[in-house]
């Protein structure tokens, strides 16, 4: 990867994406740590907390899951639901809650005034022509990588992934090359916090294992993930750089297991995702 100067990862300031914050701590656990802060308003983080209890939940939630999921008491979560529910945000029959479509607007919001992901998507979409491959913009978003573009030809994972979904990082192609950018101290607290439960029978979960992968992703340049996400599905990615050499996005392209081996990815991928990722840096650094 390209040598990097301290700095903290963003974007130019004009026609780019706005910072993007790799190596923030987590979210503290509880937000009674904000209890003696008078600009916090605890209400207000109450009530994200709670539409975020449904990111990874496909099906409606009863008051008792939401408030094991946030620790927050039913008492709140019945004040933050109904409020929710009267703008709009949630629904609720026979005591189960949902989301509702006007929650897209949040996330819209992001995704509309990121000139990054508008701009990439192009760029993405040549490079999925090119290869006849499906490819992927993502970031680093706490334990988890972010997806702000796909441009898919054929589904090649079980589950159909687009703008906001989100994968663990420690197993995937994207995940891997962000987190071998990170400093050691960012590293440190990604170990202290994420979930490194395997998800196929070849997943590496330990830190030792992965930060062998660190190093030689920092030494290669890419990262190829090899049926650890999901059995069948082989993944290659490289880092997207700011101004600085940081590594703020990267772009990953994912092939079927006995379609293209590891050598053919390298040979016939690399080259193209590499001008592709240099195309998206100069729209970066502006």
């Amino acid at each position: 990867m390209t040598a990097r100067k301290p700095s903290v990862p963003g974007t130019g300031p004009s026609t780019a994406a706005a910072p993007v914050r790799l190596d923030a701590p987590a979210r503290p656990q509880g937000l009674e740590r904000y209890a003696g802060d008078p600009n916090f308003m605890l209400s207000l983080a109450r009530g994200l907390t709670v539409l975020e209890a449904f990111s990874e939940r496909k099906r409606p939630l009863t008051i008792a899951q939401v408030a094991q999921r946030t620790g927050l008491s039913r008492a709140s979560v019945r004040r933050c639901l109904y409020t929710l529910e009267q703008l709009g945000y949630v629904s609720q029959e026979d005591g189960r809650f949902a989301l509702r479509p006007r929650v897209l607007h949040l996330g819209h919001a992001y995704f509309s005034s990121t000139a990054l992901v508008a701009q990439a998507q192009p760029i993405l979409d040549q490079l999925s022509r090119t290869l006849n491959e499906t490819c992927a913009l993502a970031i680093l978003e706490d334990t988890d990588i972010l997806y702000l573009a796909r441009s898919e030809v054929r589904r090649v994972l079980t589950h159909a992934l687009g703008m906001g979904s989100r994968l663990p990082a420690f197993c995937t192609s994207v995940g891997r090359v962000l987190l071998a950018d990170l400093d050691q101290a960012a590293q440190d607290a990604y170990f202290s916090r994420a979930d490194l439960h395997p998800r196929t029978v070849q997943t590496k979960v330990t830190r030792a294992e992965l930060e062998r992968c660190f190093v030689q992703a920092r030494n290669d340049g890419y990262v190829i993930v090899d049926e650890e996400l999901e059995p069948g599905l082989r993944a290659i990615a490289v880092p997207v750089p700011d101004e600085s050499g940081r590594a703020v996005a990267g772009i990953s392209v994912s092939v079927r297991v006995g379609e293209v081996d590891e050598p053919d990815m390298v040979r016939r991928l690399l080259p193209a995702m590499r001008e592709a990722s240099a195309a998206m840096a100069r729209l970066i650094t502006g």
